[in-house]
Formats: C-alpha cells, sequence, structure tokens
C-alpha cells in the first residue's frame, strides 16, 4: 500500500543536484549504450551499491558518484536526458518550482583539466554541457507543466575551474540559470578561500548573479561565517580573505561580506555560534535544509534535536530540500515524513517554509509574486499586504 504524501500540497525546492538525481535505469541504458563498466546489470542492484542505508561521513558519500558518473559524463544524450527526466521526476512529486545545480565540469570531457572520472578526452565542453542542461530542462517545463531554473557548481577542490563556471552563469543568464553555487567536500581546509573560488564570487556580485554556498552541512559555524566575512586592512583588501590575516596581525576585527551569499546550503553548525546564528536570523538568511541528507551524511547525529527543530521554533527563513535522491534512496517526501512523524511538524509549518522558499528562491520578483500567489492560493492563505522579506 503506498504511502499518503506527508504534505500534499504544492511545494518549492531550492538544494538538489542534478547528478544526484539520475535514475538508475538510465546510468543502467547509457553504461550499456557506451560499454560502460557499471557494478551491477539491474536498476535495483545498482540502487543497492550506490544508495546508502545508514549515515556515512561526506567524503564517503562523495565516493558514490564514481560509480556511476562515467555512464553519464561525456554523453550528450545522456546529459539532456537526465535533465528531462528530472522534471518528470519532480512534478510527479507535487513540486511547482525547483532550483537544480550541478557542476558542468563534472559532466564535461573537453577543456576541463583533470578530465573527470577517468574518462579519455572527447569534444563536449562546459559550456555546451550548460546548453544540452538547459534544453533538456526547458523541454521538461513544457511536458510537464512546472517552473524550473539552474544554478551551476563550483567544486572545492578545483578552484581552477570557478572563473569558467561564472562566466557560464553570465553567458546563459536566465536560460534557466539563475545562480552560482560552491559545492563539494567541505572538509578540505580552506577551500572557501582559495583564491578562484574569491574570484568567481567577486565577479558574480559584480554581475548581478545570485549566489548561495554549501556551508555548516559537517563543517563548524566558521564555515559559514567565512562565506559572509573576512577582517580586512588599509593594505590587504578584503577579497583577499582570512587566510591572509597572519600575515597582518594588526587586522581590525570588523567583518565584511567576502563571499556575500544570499542562501546558505545546509548551515546546520550555524547554532554552534550563537552570535552569528542571531545575525543571519536578523538577516533573513535562507538555510537549505536536507534533512535525510544530513542524518546520512553524518552532518546531524540522530542523538541530537534536528537543527530544523530550532529553526522552526525560532520562525528562521528556511526550506526542505531532498539533495541527492539517488544515493540517499528518496524523495521529497521522505524528508516531509521524516519531519512529521518524528519531530511533530504540521502542515501550517510546511506552508510556512515552503512561502518562505519561494520568497527566497532566485526567480525575478514578477515570477517570485507569481509563484507566491500560487502557493496562497493552493494553501488557502489570503496574500498578505505585502510579501517581500515578511515571515508568513
Amino acid at each position: 500500500m503506498t504511502q499518503a504524501p506527508a504534505f500534499d500540497k504544492p511545494k518549492v525546492e531550492l538544494h538538489v543536484h542534478l547528478d544526484g538525481a539520475i535514475k538508475p535505469e538510465t546510468i543502467l541504458y547509457f553504461g550499456r549504450k557506451r560499454g560502460i563498466a557499471l557494478p551491477a546489470d539491474t536498476a535495483e542492484e545498482l540502487q543497492k551499491i550506490i544508495g546508502m542505508d545508514k549515515p556515512q561521513s561526506l567524503p564517503d558519500f562523495l565516493t558514490k558518484f564514481q560509480y556511476y558518473m562515467p555512464a553519464i559524463a561525456g554523453s550528450r544524450d545522456a546529459i539532456k536526458r537526465i535533465a528531462y527526466e528530472f522534471v518528470e521526476m519532480k512534478a510527479k512529486e507535487g513540486v511547482v518550482y525547483v532550483e537544480v545545480r550541478y557542476s558542468p565540469h563534472l559532466l564535461a570531457n573537453s577543456k576541463v583539466e583533470p578530465i573527470p572520472w577517468n574518462q579519455a578526452e572527447g569534444d563536449l565542453t562546459p559550456d555546451e554541457v550548460v546548453n544540452l542542461v538547459n534544453q533538456g530542462l526547458q523541454e521538461g517545463e513544457k511536458a510537464f507543466g512546472i517552473k524550473v531554473r539552474s544554478i551551476l557548481c563550483c567544486m572545492r577542490h578545483q578552484p581552477d575551474w570557478s572563473p569558467e563556471v561564472v562566466a557560464l552563469c553570465k553567458k546563459y543568464w536566465h536560460q534557466t540559470v539563475v545562480a552560482i553555487d560552491l559545492a563539494g567536500d567541505e572538509t578540505i581546509k580552506g577551500s572557501t578561500r582559495f583564491p578562484g573560488h574569491l574570484e568567481a564570487y567577486k565577479e558574480a556580485l559584480k554581475s548581478g548573479i545570485h549566489r548561495t554556498v554549501h556551508a555548516g552541512e559537517v563543517g563548524s559555524a566558521e564555515n559559514v561565517r567565512e562565506v559572509r566575512s573576512c577582517w580586512p586592512t588599509a593594505s590587504v583588501p578584503c577579497f583577499l580573505g582570512p587566510c591572509f590575516q597572519h600575515l597582518f596581525p594588526s587586522a581590525s576585527p570588523q567583518a565584511v561580506d567576502i563571499l556575500k551569499t544570499e542562501r546558505v546550503g545546509h548551515g546546520y553548525h550555524t547554532l554552534e555560534d550563537k552570535a552569528l546564528y542571531d545575525r543571519l536570523r536578523k538577516e533573513n538568511m535562507h538555510f537549505e535544509v536536507c534533512p535525510w541528507s544530513s542524518y546520512l551524511t553524518g552532518a546531524w547525529k540522530a542523538e541530537t534535536e534536528h537543527p530544523a527543530i530550532r529553526f522552526k521554533n525560532d520562525k528562521v527563513n528556511y526550506s526542505f530540500n531532498s539533495d541527492d535522491p539517488l544515493i540517499f534512496k528518496s524523495t521529497l517526501d521522505t524528508d516531509y515524513q521524516m519531519t512529521k512523524q518524528d519531530m511533530g511538524f504540521t502542515e501550517e509549518e510546511f506552508k510556512r517554509l515552503n512561502i518562505n522558499a519561494a520568497r527566497s528562491s532566485f526567480l525575478p520578483e514578477n515570477e517570485k509574486e507569481q509563484l507566491l500567489n500560487q502557493l496562497y492560493e493552493a494553501y488557502g492563505m489570503p496574500p498578505p499586504p505585502a510579501t517581500a522579506g515578511q515571515d508568513p
């Protein structure tokens, strides 16, 4: 018997990875078509090998991609198809607006150094990857009647890719692309401050590109602080970041924005720093919360109170998201079921967090207003006189 959805109303999702939301059947199809060996011959067995059932570390989780990405990366047909099927998947989950993120470089096999997933050099560039994903998403929008936008990811371990990522954001701006992200292994020390990432985010800010950053998932609150502030001096531009502070011990502790992120991916460990948490609450910072993911990656320990409960109680601006449903063997409903059954979340709170997700989306203001009105109507709620920046 199929379980009834925990929240059977239109939803908004802001944090989900395209390469973590692929159908196992599609992986098998392209593995066979391209002659690429996979660790299983059936979708069920492949899902067991790729998927997670118990908590592991974030670096261990990231190794899962090595099993199946060689079957997808470098293939024009595969990349366009996974984008199209992603839209179908989200429409079936009751999502009316979603922002999906991915690294163009991790799907390419040309003009990328190093070439990922031990691929032979081909002729698919990161630029063409973005074009193909856009095509798949746009065709999916028409077929399934939902709105989809995309976010291009810089990877923490490859700062040399980041300047091209922001260039692609500018080239494909609003051809689904709405923002830049910094993703990957947060445990790489100092990776937020690598010059390539700083350069990309500086250019994004200058160009009006929206910005989100994975931070405070498994790292400390300091990782979140890093994406918001640095310690400048008269002789050092603030964009060099706090990694240079040891050269200038007289640096003033006055914080100024560095990556100027508008949203935080995960951000759970922000709660370890009361001053930082209070500051971000006042700034109405949006936290892209992924409950089931946080359990399986070890970002949240089950014996402790989940940060989402604190966010709920404090009326923080946050959303629920599925992150990497292929690996977590989940759907977005998994996150809603978990918080409803185990943490006492109510339908009213689900409405509130989806409204906040819509408000914190990277849509233009007129499209954001349309999305909000769609939610208010579906939720049986009158729209407030003024919605921008307000708590529902």
